[in-house]
């Protein structure tokens, strides 16, 4: 009855966020907002809204290892993601054909993630009011960081045309209807899947912790892999990555809101240190595509095909690996 439970309230979870990012590519669209913004601002934070929500929510349940699970579960995941539509579609190599703009994304997600590792780590015990110097700190880095993205801080120099509407594209009006009810949903619904999650833990004898890593954080991930899978498809790869990128973005920040909600002190201070090994593998994943965004700009073009795949083969070995140690490790909380 739980696995029912998980399972029908993750479906409606995926539906729910899917529809939300297909109704913010019509607002980007209806709004004439920029490929690299829609995919790396506005469609990763409608699909890591499950995340956000799942943060607040275990929170309210008391258990943040779930929360911190889920957000850097999900930041592994996406990476993977990407690494594998890179070796499915072997003949194209996605991960090659990306604009450079990427490299300063990726590294804004390698500097939040890294910091939150760190935060984690030293428990700085500094707050204002009821909320975490080191959530704020998240929180004002996510801001400005976003704000060089986006300001003219990185991608290709040429402007790119406008796109056409197609006739049968839904009203504005009309998507940003559909964009609230999505929401609705997503918050009537996500509490459901973090209860299932508990007791599943309880069950099964893992600890919160890992079934937010392995299980909730793909299951809040399906969005960004159903809408990445699209992108591709259809030779959108820039707005595939972005999706990813933008998601590792807003986890961390969806982390230092996740405070703004903690009645009972400083809430990274909550945080089991055992933790920290899956931020250190999102930070390498994240880290190592960082890399391929580099490699794809600075090697010539007729070795670009062997390094970048490498790096895809790499990327999907060391998920899986740190998957393994996580597992053996028994991540309490």
């Amino acid at each position: 009855m739980i696995w029912l439970e998980f399972v029908m309230s993750a479906l409606v979870i995926v539906l729910a966020a899917t529809r939300l990012a297909a109704y913010g590519d019509i607002i980007a669209l209806r709004t004439k907002l920029g490929g690299m913004f829609v995919g790396t601002l506005l469609l990763a934070g409608a699909t890591s809204l499950p995340e956000l929500l799942t943060a607040i929510n275990a929170i309210d349940q008391d258990v943040p290892n779930l929360t911190v699970g889920n957000i850097f579960g999900s930041s592994m995941f996406n990476m993977f993601i990407l690494a594998a539509l890179d070796v499915i579609y072997w003949r194209t190599h996605i991960m090659r054909r990306l604009d450079r703009g990427h490299a300063l994304s990726s590294g804004l997600a390698v500097g939040l993630t890294g910091l939150a590792v760190f935060f984690i780590l030293a428990q700085i015990d500094v707050s204002i009011g009821r909320v975490g110097l080191d959530s704020l700190v998240l929180i004002v880095v996510y801001i400005l960081g976003t704000r060089i993205l986006f300001g003219g801080g990185g991608g290709s120099d040429d402007p790119l045309p406008e796109p056409d509407i197609p006739d049968d594209v839904p009203s504005l009006l009309h998507a940003l209807a559909g964009f609230a009810l999505a929401t609705g949903i997503l918050i009537m619904i996500t509490p459901v899947l973090v209860t299932s999650s508990i007791k599943i833990a309880e069950e099964t004898g893992q600890s919160a912790g890992f079934v937010g890593i392995a299980l909730v954080a793909v299951i809040t991930s399906l969005p960004e892999v159903v809408t990445t899978v699209q992108a591709a498809r259809i030779g959108a790869y820039d707005l595939a990555a972005g999706n990813l990128f933008g998601s590792n973005i807003f986890n961390i920040f969806a982390l230092g809101i996740t405070d703004l909600f903690y009645a009972n002190g400083r809430f990274l201070a909550q945080i089991s240190p055992e933790m920290v090994l899956a931020g250190i593998m999102a930070l390498l994943l994240t880290h190592i595509t960082l890399m391929a965004s580099l490699v794809q700009s600075l090697t010539p073009r007729r070795q670009r095909q062997t390094v970048i795949e490498v790096d895809a083969w790499l990327i999907v070995i060391c998920y899986i690996l740190g998957m393994i140690l996580i597992y053996n490790r028994g991540l309490i909380g």
